[in-house]
């Protein structure tokens, strides 16, 4: 199997999607790795399962620093790393646009909601006010626009009666473990890569 593309990852909280990336990649036919595994919070759960798993990362709190200083420190550690995507797994920080035009179809992004319905928060209880037969994740690439990139692949996840935000959410939560990883790897073996 040729090289695998090095990948870093960007988390702010418990780090599911995180992990599934990761374990994904432990399949022999996977075609990235986790170089590393980086974020902007570090009591972050998914910091401790990265380090656990014996992968590398970087923590560094955002507050008191310039988006533009905060976002730097982040991407020389991913250059470090040696990293040649980024996926944004729960990171709960926007990026500056410099920054995002410079890893521009390189960076992906998984959102909890079929885009373009329901950018930004709360899209579990939005999908659910509007009377939706469905929910759904998207995988896209990042763009300066929130939520707004290119679409790379979605599943859609069926609105049960009697959901709530919270049911509907554990439950788009397993379609994107599965979504996620796929998409990653056709990225990466994508011609342009």
């Amino acid at each position: 199997m040729p090289e695998r593309i090095p990948v870093a990852v960007f988390v702010s909280g418990g780090g599911t999607n995180m992990a599934a990336l990761l374990y994904a990649s432990r399949l022999p036919d996977c075609p990235y790795d986790i170089v590393l595994v980086a974020s902007n919070n570090p009591a972050a759960g998914g910091l401790k399962l990265a380090q656990a798993e014996g992968v590398a990362t970087f923590a560094l709190p955002h507050k008191g620093m310039t988006r533009a200083d905060h976002d730097a420190a982040m991407e020389a550690a991913v250059v470090e790393a040696g990293a040649r995507y980024i996926a944004l797994a729960g990171y709960m920080r926007i990026l500056g646009p410099e920054f995002v035009t410079r890893w521009a179809g390189r960076m992906v992004n998984i959102h909890p909601s079929l885009l373009p319905r329901y950018q930004g928060l709360d899209t579990h209880a939005r999908a659910i006010a509007a009377g939706d037969s469905h929910g759904g994740c998207t995988v896209h690439l990042v763009t300066p626009e929130l939520d707004d990139g290119p679409v790379l692949g979605q599943i859609p996840v069926a609105i049960v009666p009697g959901d709530s935000a919270e049911t509907l959410a554990a439950r788009v939560l397993f379609a994107e473990h599965q979504l996620y990883a796929r998409c990653l790897a056709d990225l990466v073996i994508q011609p342009h890569a």
